[in-house]
């Protein structure tokens, strides 16, 4: 009796088919759920980095706006380029004509594939939007009044990132 107990100790291969089917099945359900949460935790990102430039390009307009930045008449006082946010401008109400700095750096646009991403150059990463530019139809000029992401891709609420 003892020995016919210790041969029946094992899995039979029904038991070893119906758990590899329940494996599968549970792998199945959580796969989509984890890209989504990838793709959230993205488009988490984007927000943060399309709220800290425009903020940025705000600060900077301010800034123009209360005569700490010189700029000419015909100027908007919206900065020429994304880089100068992050290079600074000279404060001409300072009496040590110190930098102001409204970037440490350019962030980068998460939703854009790996290998459309110019890291030498991450102004190249967000599309611009001039003052003069309509909002439907955005286009680079004399400064930077917005910016967009230059993804092809829609966001899970079905707009896509070019129009956040």
């Amino acid at each position: 009796m003892i020995n016919i107990a210790k041969l029946n100790t094992g899995f039979t291969l029904i038991e070893l088919v119906v758990t590899v089917a329940i494996v599968a099945v549970l792998a199945s359900v959580v796969t989509p759920m984890l890209q989504m949460t990838y793709q959230r935790s993205k488009e988490v990102e984007l927000r943060a980095n399309l709220r800290q430039i425009r903020e940025a390009i705000d600060a900077y307009k301010k800034a123009a706006d209360e005569g700490r930045i010189k700029k000419n008449i015909d100027e908007t006082g919206y900065p020429p380029n994304l880089e100068i946010l992050v290079e600074g401008v000279v404060d001409e109400k300072d009496v040590n004509k110190n930098k102001l700095k409204f970037l440490r750096r350019i962030p980068t646009d998460p939703t854009l594939p790996k290998d459309k991403v110019d890291i030498e150059d991450p102004n190249r990463n967000w599309g611009v939007r001039s003052y003069e530019s309509d909002a439907e139809n955005p286009q680079a000029g004399d400064d930077v009044y917005d910016i967009y992401s230059l993804s092809e891709q829609q966001g899970i609420n079905g707009v896509p990132y070019d129009k956040w």
